[in-house]
């Protein structure tokens, strides 16, 4: 398996200590690894292969191989690999939910202050991630179930569309939030997150014209015959 490093996140860690905010960013790359974990878990048990885990600055990013076989097997508008996404994508959240709980269950042992900045990091990390924003699990969970009822093409448009409006409202909440917190970190999130989201968009545009193509390419021709029909 590949690890992969987002240089950026040099520049995050550099901003976290001039603000004197290193222990809880530490805190939350900490539990940010423990729920990819669960996402790696949950996909290995699946039958999936960890092909690479990528560092980047507000936690980490897993890619699987997956089975041809997986492409092949439909249900309903999708397919079986469609299915295993989203269960995947539940895994990151629900363990950030197990964590909680066993915090909760050893919390004679833990000391208030590292006990209150584990349990925070936790729900800050499972709400976030459970947003319906692209390519968060939330994103994931929305694509995946609409992929399986409505195809895979319009799950693509539903979920862009629903990933934007979503990012729009989160900022707007989030400006709030950074006025009156004076938070820097909420301001570095929301900025990374209009990067990822923007790189989506980009994706989905390079879809969206190799699906136009194929519709060309399968649209049947017009004969002579059929022009002289249609006059």
């Amino acid at each position: 398996m590949q690890i992969k490093l987002d240089f950026k996140i040099f520049l995050i860690i550099f901003i976290f200590l001039i603000t004197r905010n290193i222990q809880i960013y530490v805190t939350l790359m900490l539990f940010a690894l423990i729920h990819e974990l669960g996402h790696m878990i949950c996909g290995i048990i699946l039958g999936l292969r960890p092909q690479s885990i990528s560092i980047i600055p507000f936690g980490f990013k897993l890619a699987f191989k997956v089975k041809c076989d997986d492409y092949n097997i439909r249900i309903k508008n999708g397919n079986k690999l469609a299915l295993k996404k989203i269960i995947i994508a539940i895994a990151g959240p629900f363990t950030n939910f197990i964590c909680i709980i066993f915090l909760y269950l050893f919390k004679d042992y833990i000391s208030t202050y590292n006990l209150y900045n584990a349990i925070y990091a936790n729900i800050l990390l499972m709400l976030f991630n459970l947003i319906p924003i692209y390519p968060l699990d939330g994103g994931r969970i929305l694509q995946g179930i609409l992929h399986i009822t409505i195809g895979l093409r319009e799950s693509y448009n539903f979920t862009k569309t629903i990933t934007n409006v979503n990012t729009i409202i989160l900022t707007a909440i989030s400006s709030i939030l950074i006025l009156y917190y004076k938070n820097i970190a909420i301001l570095l999130v929301i900025i990374y997150l209009w990067l990822i989201v923007y790189e989506c968009n980009k994706y989905y545009k390079i879809k969206e014209k190799i699906y136009g193509k194929i519709k060309q390419i399968s649209k049947p021709k017009e004969t002579k015959n059929d022009l002289a029909l249609n006059k």
